[in-house]
């Protein structure tokens, strides 16, 4: 797997040791990379203005164990706020901590690591979750332009689309509405042309990606 243009990982450990090997393995995979000591450090990173968060992919590589907030704490965090799918999370654990992580990926972990770890394997993972992360991004994104596209429609446009939607022919559409079928067939047309869309097949299915 090629990695993912742009991406970003985050790593949060208290042993400089393990953040500084994670480094060097990213960066001789040529993926960028942030470090943390602490999961108190990270959050304050999420809060400063101007943060890329949301607009490149990422993925955060995690410590269970933390002094301060500890990581699992933190994942409890960023369930409550719903980042983990956009900001895919891996855990680093020792041995002790196994069956905890393994309960973090039910959760919604993207899946945990236990040290020491395999460099090839982790690699092919961060890249997975990089790749979950920019396929999620890319939706949203996809989804913040249909609300977008949605918002030019007039309130008698989106009447039309929907009847239009559901199948109606022009004449019936008109007797729905109470106009006539020269009106339906103008605003059929606005909504194709405001939607971006050539057929009523081709808008229902747009519309279902909301």
């Amino acid at each position: 797997m090629q990695p993912v243009l742009n991406g970003m990982v985050f790593i949060v450990d208290d042993d400089v040791s393990v953040r500084e090997a994670l480094a060097w393995l990213l960066r001789s995979r040529r993926l960028p990379s942030e470090a943390f000591e602490s999961a108190e450090a990270f959050e304050a990173m999420l809060a400063r203005p101007g943060s890329d968060l949301g607009r490149q992919p990422a993925c955060l590589m995690l410590d269970v164990r933390l002094p301060g907030l500890s990581g699992l704490a933190l994942f409890d965090r960023m369930l409550e706020r719903g980042l983990v799918d956009r900001l895919p999370v891996i855990f680093l654990t020792g041995h002790a901590d196994v069956p905890t992580a393994v309960d973090a990926v039910k959760r919604g972990a993207f899946d945990f690591c236990e040290k020491p770890f395999s460099d090839n394997a982790l690699v092919d993972r961060i890249e997975q979750a990089l790749a979950q992360s920019a396929s999620v991004l890319e939706a949203s994104a996809h989804r913040e332009r249909l609300q977008a596209l949605l918002g030019e429609l007039t309130e008698r446009e989106r009447d039309v689309m929907g009847l239009v939607v559901e199948g109606l022919p022009n004449k019936l559409i008109a007797d729905q509405l109470d106009i006539s079928v020269r009106t339906v067939e103008v605003h059929r047309a606005r909504v194709f042309d405001k939607m971006e869309v050539k057929s009523a097949v081709e808008l229902a299915n747009l519309l279902r990606q909301m």
